[in-house]
């Protein structure tokens, strides 16, 4: 029974995504965590159900028209809650953010510097003083003329556009050029303008060789195409467009990140010649506070800037107001271990945890209370020696009269927690009920939880003993954003673990320069010709002969549209079109494949095309979607679902968790594989067509892994996974653990970034980066087994790792 004065956030008949009619009772005030196996409901709890129904009540509250303007999540599919304050929501947002976008934007931290430069800088005598967005190259009053504000200057060359002069033009010798019909339309309109597009390039006459890669014009001409047998194929209008304005344009324009990273390999980049790499005018870089430059202070690591601004003392009262109120707002970010950062840092290079741990900052100086802040594992990419100041962040949050719920699998965290709700038992149809709703401790007594035995059972891990390598790659004079100057070495054969706090370097080491040798080595053929090495921060490089293959594994989307989901990625789809063509029904209508599609015209139904649901506009509400009118949400037509196969139509097949699909396509090898796979790294309970929209990180990064597992293994193959255990419960952990072991026992190597102690400690091999983060990082500490950087001095790891192994 609710009152007033009742203290308790009251949820009734939660039914969002898998929670099965669920009522709960949270305490207001206190730090509440949410745990669960990965897929088992507790983010759909925590933010789909309780944040979003506080987000439809403050959305009530807001004038109409501007309700139109904002995003609005739509209400939850619960019977009522009580006892809800308002909420702000941090999450894992794994959408890039634009180029633009940085530290100092994300923080607001800009604005107070600009400001500072603006009304307490040096300003050269005689200069009109400047206004505060003078000093922002987002602005046309800031931004440097030559370079728009980006301060660099993109060029390419005929040596770039142009690798091989012994090719002719017919044959491909401008590898800029797009492929298929693109690229032979350019060469047919080059042809129509009279240039020889046999001749070996190096032949052609210098000027004609100008024109052609670097013209601005655009003449139109009629081109006519070469008969093919048996085709037909019509003059046409064409246009020409140069070599260099093709590669322009598509790094500039281009929303394919294929296509913008394949344009970026002929282009070369330099520091702007006007403002030298500061974005600004050059009347704003002639301003400076303690003898820098805006551009020079917001390059500093913040723990620089903030010695910078201490010494500076302030020269009059209204420097020393805007210094202290800069200082205030850089000290939560230093806390939460981003003192590495600068305010220069774009936002794109950032981890999700980073971006959420930032914003959690700037929440700190909001003074907000009486709220409920919901925190989607703050603990992300934290190194264990920086979880101690997230939870004083988090216990502050509280006692200034806030409520803070989390979703975390960090057993540390959860020992914190002042109330805990543990939700599953497993996952998917499998979970969605609340197991446990009370203090950490009342966890004790619940059999059927997945938490309780990783959060009472304290006892290290087994001791392994390490596998011997079975050779080395060798980097050299690393030199790379902070790792600087820095021999490098990785065993094969073996599973290696590079740990060190946030910003040491253990990305740029292993993400970039080891990825980014071995990818050089052989630069991949594509239809467009031989792809143009880059150089990777390295001088040297040696044992990568023995490596015949590389795979990364990230957590970045599978799919950004929900036509992308787990059966189209992992091929799985193909293999059950193929079989739904083959039944006696399709092949009597003369049914293919491509039938049985949703993306494709045919088979699909046109009413949603093939979405399963149509969107309905309700102005000031929240858009609404709803099941398609003429196919009830299956994505086909009424004559594609006729077909069935072993009783099932296309769409039901769709709606099958892996599990269930495992026992319906057995005997089909191809099938098989696929499934095994999945099911393998514990991702049973997903449905195959769930769209890949839904997935979480952790899940889009396992399904990588087991559409690379079920391939056939050619050669010794090196993988490299950033952080695999992120947003996974430590039962997923052990799931995972088990396959990535299981790839060394074949005879390949894995190297994972990680923070999990459990993983570190399991591992044969640890480089240990450090000591700090940013410029105080970039080094390679300890190697060697995990018991040997243990022991290893002035190693932040050390400690943590010493009390995730057993004695002995």
């Amino acid at each position: 029974m609710s009152t007033p004065h009742d203290p308790y956030v009251r949820v009734r008949g939660a039914r969002e995504h898998n929670l099965r009619d669920v009522d709960v009772d949270i305490p207001r005030d206190t730090l509440t965590v949410f745990t669960g196996v990965s897929g088992s409901g507790k983010s759909s709890l925590a933010f789909g159900t309780i944040y979003a129904e506080a987000q439809r009540r403050y959305f009530e509250s807001v004038a109409p028209y501007a309700r139109r303007l904002i995003h609005q999540v739509g209400a939850p599919d619960v019977g009522e809650i009580t006892g809800l304050p308002p909420a702000v929501s941090l999450e894992q947002r794994r959408s890039a953010p634009g180029a633009r976008s940085s530290v100092g934007t994300v923080t607001t931290l800009s604005n107070s510097l600009r400001m500072l430069l603006s009304r307490a800088g040096d300003y050269p005598p005689g200069a009109e003083r400047l206004d505060s967005d003078a000093f922002s190259p987002n602005t046309a009053a800031g931004a440097c003329p030559e370079c728009h504000g980006l301060g660099l200057i993109h060029r390419t060359t005929e040596e770039l556009l142009v690798p091989d002069p012994s090719l002719s033009i017919r044959e491909g010798a401008i590898a800029a050029w797009p492929g298929a019909w693109q690229g032979k339309n350019l060469r047919d309109v080059l042809d129509a303008l009279g240039y020889d597009v046999e001749r070996p390039w190096r032949e052609l006459d210098t000027a004609d060789r100008e024109w052609i890669l670097f013209t601005d014009e655009q003449p139109v001409v009629t081109v006519h195409p070469v008969r093919d047998a048996g085709r037909i194929q019509r003059p046409y209008q064409g246009t020409y467009m140069s070599a260099r304005r093709h590669v322009m344009h598509t790094f500039a324009d281009s929303r394919s990140r294929t296509l913008r990273a394949k344009a970026e390999r002929f282009l070369t980049s330099a520091p702007c010649p006007v403002c030298g790499g500061g974005r600004l005018r050059r009347e704003a870089l002639a301003v400076t506070f303690a003898g820098r430059t805006i551009a020079e202070l917001v390059a500093l690591p913040l723990t620089a800037l903030t010695e910078v601004l201490l010494e500076s003392g302030g020269s009059s009262d209204t420097a020393r107001v805007l210094t202290a109120d800069l200082l205030a707002r850089i000290e939560p970010v230093t806390e939460l271990g981003l003192g590495y950062l600068s305010l220069d840092r774009t936002a794109p290079t950032l981890s999700s945890g980073e971006l959420q741990r930032l914003r959690l900052a700037t929440q700190l100086r909001s003074g907000l209370f009486g709220v409920v802040y919901v925190l989607d594992e703050p603990s992300a990419g934290l190194h264990p020696a920086d979880t101690e100041s997230l939870l004083g962040v988090l216990g502050r949050l509280k006692e200034a009269g806030n409520s803070v719920f989390v979703v975390e699998h960090q057993m540390d965290v959860v020992r914190r927690a002042g109330w805990l709700v543990d939700v599953g038992p497993l996952a998917g149809e499998h979970g969605g009920r609340v197991l446990h709703s009370g203090p950490p401790a009342g966890l004790a007594g619940v059999d059927g939880s997945a938490t309780r035995r990783f959060l009472f059972d304290e006892d290290p891990a087994p001791a392994r003993e390490p596998r011997v390598p079975t050779g080395w790659i060798t980097l050299g004079g690393v030199d790379l954003h902070n790792v600087r100057g820095v021999d490098a070495t990785f065993p094969l054969g073996v599973l290696t673990a590079v740990t060190g706090v946030s910003g040491s370097g253990k990305s740029t080491l292993v993400g970039q320069v080891l990825a980014g040798v071995l990818a050089d080595r052989r630069p991949a053929e594509s239809a467009d010709g031989p792809a143009v090495p880059v150089t990777r921060g390295c001088a040297s490089a040696e044992g990568l002969d023995a490596v015949d293959r590389l795979v990364q594994v990230d957590q970045r989307p599978i799919g950004r549209t929900p036509r992308s989901n787990l059966a189209t990625y992992t091929g799985l789809f193909d293999v059950v079109r193929k079989l739904f063509a083959e039944t006696e029904m399709a092949r009597a209508r003369k049914y293919r494949a491509g039938r049985f599609s949703f993306n494709v015209a045919g088979g699909r139904c046109e009413t949603c095309q093939g979405e399963g649901f149509v969107s309905v506009e309700l102005l000031f509400l929240p858009r609404t979607y709803a099941p398609c009118p003429d196919c009830h949400g299956a994505r086909y037509n009424p004559a594609t679902l006729e077909v069935t196969l072993r009783g099932l139509t296309i769409a039901e097949v769709l709606d099958l968790t892996v599990e269930a699909a495992a026992g319906f396509l057995a005997g089909t090898p191809a099938a098989e594989r696929s499934l095994r796979a999945l099911l393998d790294v514990g991702l049973g309970y997903l449905r195959l067509g769930q769209p890949a929209t839904e997935l979480s990180g952790g899940e889009a990064q396992r399904i990588k892994l087991a559409a690379e597992l079920q391939r056939a293994r050619r050669g010794h193959t090196l993988y490299l996974l950033d952080e695999p255990t992120t947003g996974l419960h430590p039962a997923d952990v052990e799931v995972l653990m088990r396959q990535l072991h299981g790839l060394v026992d074949a005879g390949n190597s894995v190297v994972v970034v990680e923070h999990d102690m459990t993983v570190v400690a399991g591992a044969d091999r640890v480089v240990d980066m450090g000591p700090g983060g940013g410029d105080r990082g970039g080094r390679i500490v300890a190697t060697g087994t995990p018991r040997e950087v243990a022991r290893a001095a002035g190693s932040r790891t050390a400690a943590y790792l010493a009390k995730a192994l057993r004695p002995g």
